[in-house]
């Protein structure tokens, strides 16, 4: 019977299709990394305070990307080139969710409303980093050799979504509510379909590495369909909404070490 538990374990297990996850994982990391230092140096004036947290934000993207590194690392493997189908950030940046990379590589000044636009797709994608993390964590946090890593980048995921529901409420009560709700709507229905495609990518990659049948493979591709059909209709509702999180403050402080 398929169950999320034995189709991670047997990704994991294999070299290759292990060395694949991590690169994949790597590369989006490190991509947020890179997103979250640009849009700190271009905060504008009236948002400096703000600076610092997304400072925070892009330290944990670079350590995570590190992580998956170092756990590739242990297991004597080198990353490989990430399929463009499956690269998650890209996708995403190519139909127009969040900020384009062109202005991120510019030198002008950000604008607020640039600023609620990254909260907003921030919000949607760490929803689901966080509970992609959850899912491993709840597999895999004593294995002996992910679990540390499982753990750490879990918790900082955790913040990572805290901190955006903190400040997308901050913004709302200063009069940014309706294209809050706007942007976000938009920005989960477009995350949800790229999840489903990259979704189907990673495990047509997977399936052909591990040498999966054609009815394995063809199971799978129903039940990614089926999440996006659940997702289509009511599942995206999950990501938009904005309550008053347990954790405050939550990247208030620094970037907590990694490991190598």
């Amino acid at each position: 019977m398929l169950s999320a538990k034995s189709l991670y374990e047997e990704i994991l297990e294999d070299d290759e299709s292990f060395r694949l996850f991590c690169s994949i994982a790597a590369s989006g990391e490190s991509q947020g990394g890179w997103e979250n230092a640009r849009i700190a140096a271009l905060v504008p004036d009236t948002e400096r305070d703000l600076a610092p947290k997304i400072t925070r934000h892009g330290a944990d993207e670079d350590k995570h990307g590190r992580i998956f590194g170092a756990l590739m690392k242990k297991r004597g493997l080198d990353p490989v080139p990430v399929p463009p189908d499956t690269d998650y950030t890209m996708l995403l940046e190519r139909d127009g969710i969040g900020l384009a990379h062109e202005k991120l590589k510019g030198d002008r000044s950000l604008t607020v409303q640039d600023i609620v636009t990254y909260l907003a797709h921030s919000r949607v994608t760490e929803q689901r980093a966080s509970e992609q993390m959850a899912l491993l964590r709840r597999h895999f946090a004593d294995h002996p050799d992910l679990g540390r890593a499982v753990r750490m980048i879990s918790d900082d995921e955790d913040n990572h979504l805290a901190y955006c529901h903190e400040e997308l409420l901050r913004f709302a009560r200063a009069g940014h509510g309706r294209v809050i709700q706007r942007t976000l709507r938009a920005c989960a229905l477009a995350e949800i379909r790229v999840y489903r495609d990259v979704s189907l990518a990673v495990m047509a990659h997977m399936g052909r590495i591990l040498g999966w049948p054609a009815a394995k493979s063809a199971a799978l591709t129903a039940g990614i369909h089926a999440v996006y059909a659940y997702e289509r209709l009511a599942g995206w509702h999950r990501m938009v909404s904005l309550e008053a999180p347990a954790r405050r403050n939550a990247l208030g402080g620094p970037a907590t070490p990694g490991f190598a």
